[in-house]
């Protein structure tokens, strides 16, 4: 059934994927079973939402815009589809089930700060599949000492495997963006390839280094760490901390672990206007 028209409004950053090849090219990546406790983000039209239902005996979704949300109800009238109301970032993912999968064309002018929400739930999560402005993928799969490698890199990279599995034209979308896109997956590792003792300290650290990227660790981190420390944790105190891997800061956090002392707080999700 289609949904009634509606017109895109900017402040929710409304792109609507419109091109049913890329649907189908996305439905085949994410391969959903029937079982699947599935949450998608951002349902817009409802494209995505009639091809999942497809294959999923239950669907949730979250639409923070009321019309749509209310079409979707009319257009899908069944136990089948729950619709939620509502800001993703202020959604608790973890309350679906021990197992979810998350899937979505994430607004841009969210989605880093709702991909560190997911980061929070993480222990929760199956994966996750998403439309991305396709920098912010470029992002999430850089390499050390690159411009796009920083903050949203080393975070997401150690909870998460990360595969960039396809590109998105902008004509895929109504209205079109003036920006390409990319379809990411991310699953959560299994075993941490390298654990940090206090998660807490290890995203503090993270959130020191990048939070002018110019400085050295020696100046970015002078509040928790002297170059003394540094050194002992095997690091150069003089270099930045793009050029740091997610392993070299877990081994930093792990060696600062023992001078500063254990924390309590597990990995806080991003504000709105975090520093990525």
């Amino acid at each position: 059934m289609a949904l009634a028209p509606h017109r895109p409004r900017k402040r929710f950053g409304q792109n609507f994927l419109v091109d049913p090849a890329v649907v189908q090219r996305i439905v085949r990546a994410i391969e959903p079973r029937a079982a699947d406790v599935t949450i998608e983000v951002g349902p817009g039209r409802g494209v995505l939402t009639r091809a999942l239902l497809e294959h999923v005996r239950h669907l949730q979704v979250i639409e923070i815009d009321r019309d749509l949300a209310a079409s979707l109800r009319e257009a899908y009238a069944c136990e089948r589809l729950q619709v939620h109301v509502g800001d993703a970032l202020e959604f608790d993912f973890a309350s679906a089930g021990p197992s979810v999968r998350v899937v979505g064309n994430l607004p841009y002018n969210i989605s880093s700060p709702l991909l560190f929400r997911l980061l929070a739930c993480a222990d929760a999560i199956a994966d996750i599949h998403v439309m991305l402005q396709r920098e912010v993928v470029e992002r999430m799969i850089a390499r050390p000492a690159s411009a796009a490698y920083g903050r949203l890199t080393v975070m997401l990279g150690y909870r998460f495997e990360i595969e960039r599995l396809f590109r998105v034209p902008a004509g895929a979308f109504r209205p079109q963006p003036k920006v390409e896109s990319a379809f990411a997956r991310l699953r959560p590792w299994r075993t941490l390839p390298a654990p940090a003792r206090d998660e807490a300290l290890f995203a503090r650290v993270v959130a020191a280094a990048f939070g002018q990227r110019r400085k050295t660790l020696r100046n970015a981190l002078a509040s928790i760490a002297d170059a003394a420390q540094l050194r002992e944790a095997g690091i150069d105190p003089q270099v930045r901390g793009e050029t740091l891997s997610v392993a070299d800061f877990v081994r930093l956090a792990n060696a600062l672990h023992e001078t500063i002392g254990p924390r309590t707080a597990r990995l806080e999700p991003g504000s709105r206007r975090a520093e990525m």
